[in-house]
């Protein structure tokens, strides 16, 4: 197959959970560019609407539908939406995410189960209901969007979010386990973890720490990411370009995971 081939992704079907908004928006916009139809799912259907809206002008058809991860029943709707609309689901991107900073010692119980319910539980319930679309297609790939925080312990002053930190340890692991047990399916599951990524909520917490040139020091590429940085990433591991690549996490992060 010619190189440009494989990461074609002509009339394939895909879900971004997060998909509005910061690196979930590049990542429906790395999809559409490579000629997947995109089903851009929120909480905020409105924001959804208006990215379908920029991505159809590519060519491809994009379906917006509301989607709090957070509830179960939102997480089939979703999954039964696109399978009414397209007939299949190929790709499956879990971004949606949450954060609560507060110090680990008095950690709010009920903000806790909360950055679960969004990062952990309800993506696990999408990757199943998915993925028995995809067994029965006999293929699929699923991407869970993890991030090095669940690789290390960070500092109260860097990021004071035990939740969210253990959540994402949980979807590295998760995301290795369902490789292992989909693998006979022909479905691939990886991981990507950004590293500091310059979005709208990073940059409200970076203002505390004096801006990103923070983590500066410690990115051997000596810059955070940026619009862009995920794309390429994003359609390796949706296309026919990974079909020999599962139980994978790639850390998108400058080369801080390098240190560590």
């Amino acid at each position: 197959m010619n190189v440009k081939d494989l990461f074609d992704l002509t009339g394939k079907v895909a879900i971004v959970t997060g998909g509005s908004i910061g690196i979930g928006n590049e990542m429906c916009f790395a999809l559409a560019e490579c000629g997947a139809n995109v089903v851009v799912a929120a909480r905020k259907v409105e924001r959804c609407e208006q990215l379908a809206n920029e991505l159809e002008k590519l060519g491809v058809k994009a379906l917006p539908v509301r989607c709090d991860v957070a509830k179960l029943e939102d997480c089939d709707n979703l999954v039964e939406t696109t399978i009414k609309e397209f007939g299949k689901v190929d790709i499956l991107i879990n971004n949606a995410g949450v954060t609560w900073g507060a110090d680990s010692m008095d950690f709010p119980m009920d903000k806790w189960q909360w950055v679960m319910d969004v990062n952990l539980n309800g993506l696990f319930r999408l990757c199943t209901r998915a993925g028995k679309n995809m067994k029965e297609h006999g293929k699929g790939k699923i991407v869970n969007v993890a991030s090095i925080a669940g690789l290390r312990g960070t500092t109260p002053e860097q990021q004071d979010t035990v939740a969210y930190n253990v959540s994402k340890a949980g979807v590295i692991q998760l995301t290795r386990d369902l490789a292992v047990k989909w693998g006979p399916y022909k479905i691939n599951v990886n991981g990507i973890l950004p590293g500091p990524y310059e979005t709208r909520m990073t940059q409200r917490h970076w203002a505390n720490l004096g801006g990103k040139e923070y983590f500066y020091d410690m990115a051997p590429l000596r810059r955070v990411g940026e619009y862009g940085d995920i794309k390429g990433t994003t359609v390796y591991l949706c296309s026919a370009a990974s079909d020999h690549v599962t139980g994978v996490n790639i850390p998108v992060d400058g080369g801080i995971h390098a240190s560590l």
